[in-house]
């Protein structure tokens, strides 16, 4: 039996949908454009996304709990003027805004990155919770880190709690600590070749780097310095992948990548290997999410 209801816009592979799941949420409604992830969704939780959410009225979401919103993150470009809900109007914050205000759930959680809470001096994120507070939430935000959190992955996000309850107290959780990079990584036995880097790359970047930590991930940035930790850099969607080595020898593999996120080894991989690598990186980190999660539903339980 759920807990809760909940649903999960902008949805991705469904991070938020693993977290809540995971404690006894049920979800109600998801909502994603990409054809591709909606299809390793709904290869994952028997539930085909709706596809653009601007296209969707906010009455016919069903009722529900709890909202979800790993929001995309593109330039807030009309704000600057504190305009509040009016300086939303254009951007997809505005679909998370004009939901909120039909259904009027007991509490969401947004992500977004973590640039977001500079963005703009400071007034992108202060427009965002003028917006909320004016649909009567009560607002707390905080930039956390997946590595705090059991995940061997520096991935800083901006994280966005509400609820409609003014009286609700709540409090970020700290988190656990890093994860160990050895239960990510797979044997390079068991790896398929094609992640292996050639010869001549490894050659040119044991030439110019050695690595204080095993395993390790070493990264190669667009100025062409390499570093490497017991952690991976945040995954994006976009090429960064290329420059990730495990040990400066190969490239992650799937799995691995899913695993950095916090997705367990029964999440089913359904798309082409770039597809799947766009999935990871544009992915919220489980664990961080979940760990919210559980605050949200302590505080909401005890108001």
């Amino acid at each position: 039996m759920a807990n809760f209801t909940f649903v999960d816009l902008f949805a991705g592979i469904g991070g938020f949908h693993q977290a809540a799941a995971g404690l006894s949420g049920l979800c109600v409604f998801a909502s994603e454009i990409d054809h591709h992830a909606q299809q390793a969704y709904a290869a994952n939780y028997n539930l085909i996304p709706h596809g653009d959410i601007t296209k969707i009225e906010a009455k016919d979401i069903p009722d529900h709990d709890i909202l979800f919103a790993g929001f995309p993150c593109q330039p807030f470009s009309i704000i600057g003027d504190m305009k509040g809900f009016e300086d939303t109007r254009g951007t997809l914050f505005f679909d998370i805004a004009r939901i909120l205000e039909e259904k009027k759930p007991k509490a969401f959680i947004l992500e977004n990155v973590k640039q977001l809470s500079t963005h703009n001096k400071g007034n992108t994120l202060k427009t965002i919770i003028n917006t909320l507070e004016e649909l009567e939430y009560k607002v707390y935000w905080k930039v956390l880190n997946a590595l705090d959190f059991g995940l061997p992955q520096k991935r800083e996000r901006t994280i966005i709690v509400g609820f409609f309850d003014n009286n609700v107290l709540f409090e970020f959780p700290t988190g656990a600590g890093t994860g160990s990079l050895g239960d990510i990584l797979e044997s390079d036995e068991d790896v398929d070749s094609k992640y292996f880097a050639s010869e001549h790359i490894v050659n040119k970047r044991m030439e110019r780097h050695t690595s204080k930590h095993n395993p390790s991930i070493w990264h190669e940035n667009k100025a062409g310095n390499i570093t490497s930790y017991p952690f991976s850099c945040a995954l994006r969607a976009g090429a960064s992948y290329n420059y990730l080595l495990v040990n400066g020898k190969r490239r992650p593999t799937l799995r691995e990548l899913l695993r950095l996120q916090g997705f367990p080894d029964s999440f089913q991989i359904v798309c082409n290997d770039s597809q799947t690598r766009k999935q990871a990186g544009n992915a919220v980190p489980v664990n961080v999410i979940k760990s919210v999660l559980q605050e949200v539903l302590y505080a909401t339980s005890t108001a």
